[in-house]
């Protein structure tokens, strides 16, 4: 372990020991403070913040793309790829007061492979069971770290179940993409009774307490994993928030947990699940068509007061963040998750 240096965040004005070895995001998740992230790679920009005092700061490798080099040098950073070599007064630039103070422990963990089985032709559902410890708390919509035996890396995957279970099953959606780093492991390599390392909780894609606000999930692959949780969390909890979830895919064996979500429409008085296919031709269906952000637009033309989650991959959440806000949703009332693949960071 490294020296450690005081952080402090403002506006909130809460304060934390960073190890210089850790992220600045690990520091502060460690010690219960749950600030906005997303990739934990430098990819995604969740985590963009100003470093308002003090300027030793050394980043590991990141995407330009989430922090331009002259950005960087006019003081921004990403809390996800940064370590602090001296005491640092750092400004939130993305931050949630609901969530900031309820983070859970970060905990490392084994667990036992019970279930590794094809939903689509490219996606798999994987369950495991905690073996030591035997539980971990988390919050619907979360995800865990699963290190990739070998490798040195890890890869992020949201649980799709909720936290109500006490058999220490956790359950995965996890699209496989050729050369993937953990996704061609699943595929090629994980059997039932395989043991694998993951780590967690992460990630702040959890259903926000507002009662009064209609609910839009917009959804495409394995983002259907942490959308799912949320579902299922509603089911459980008798929450009767209108709700519709809008799931894209390209055709109809890309659908997938088609009938537990036609089940939940039962169970939810005033859900609705629209699916729809980008390309339909040929195909026996009679729904939506098109990118599910058009069928979005074309659907809901005023969202006005609503709270948006999204989830799936990057071009996708790109195009619902420019939509929602057109559409009437408030920025600070979107909440996403954006999958990445190998070489992008995590989610692969």
């Amino acid at each position: 372990m490294g020296d450690k240096h005081l952080v402090r965040f403002e506006p909130v004005g809460i304060e934390i020991d960073a190890d210089e070895d850790q992220t600045i995001l690990r520091a502060a998740a460690e010690q219960g403070v749950m600030l906005m992230h997303g990739c934990k790679e430098g990819q995604c920009a969740s985590c963009k913040s100003f470093i308002l005092e003090g300027d030793d700061v050394e980043h590991d490798r990141y995407s330009t793309f989430a922090l331009p080099d002259f950005e960087k040098e006019e003081g921004y950073t990403l809390l996800c790829r940064a370590h602090a070599y001296e005491d640092l007064t750092i400004e939130l630039l993305n931050y949630d007061e609901e969530m900031i103070h309820s983070g859970l422990p970060i905990q490392q963990a084994v667990a036992e492979v019970v279930a590794n089985e094809p939903v689509t032709h490219d996606i798999r559902r994987l369950v495991v069971r905690l073996v030591e410890p035997a539980s971990l708390k988390f919050f619907p919509g979360q995800y865990l770290d699963f290190a990739v035996p070998g490798s040195g890396d890890s890869r992020s995957f949201s649980m799709a179940n909720t936290s109500s279970r006490d058999d220490g099953k956790l359950e995965f959606v996890i699209k496989i993409y050729p050369g993937g780093l953990f996704s061609e492991f699943l595929d090629t390599r994980v059997r039932i009774g395989d043991r694998l390392d993951v780590t967690g909780p992460f990630g702040v894609f959890t259903l926000r307490d507002a009662p009064d606000k209609d609910l839009l999930f917009v959804g495409g692959g394995a983002g259907m994993a942490p959308i799912l949780a949320l579902l299922r969390s509603m089911a459980e909890r008798g929450i009767e928030r209108k709700a519709t979830y809008y799931y894209g895919a390209r055709k109809l064996r890309d659908l997938c947990f088609e009938e537990e979500l036609r089940a939940l429409e039962g169970k939810l008085a005033h859900f609705r699940y629209v699916p729809a296919l980008s390309e339909p031709d040929g195909e026996d269906w009679d729904g939506e068509t098109g990118l599910i952000t058009d069928v979005l637009r074309r659907c809901e033309p005023e969202l006005a007061g609503a709270d948006a989650y999204v989830c799936g991959p990057p071009p996708m959440v790109e195009a619902a963040l420019e939509l929602l806000p057109a559409l009437g949703v408030a920025e600070k009332r979107i909440f996403y998750d954006k999958f990445t693949t190998t070489g992008e960071g995590q989610n692969s």
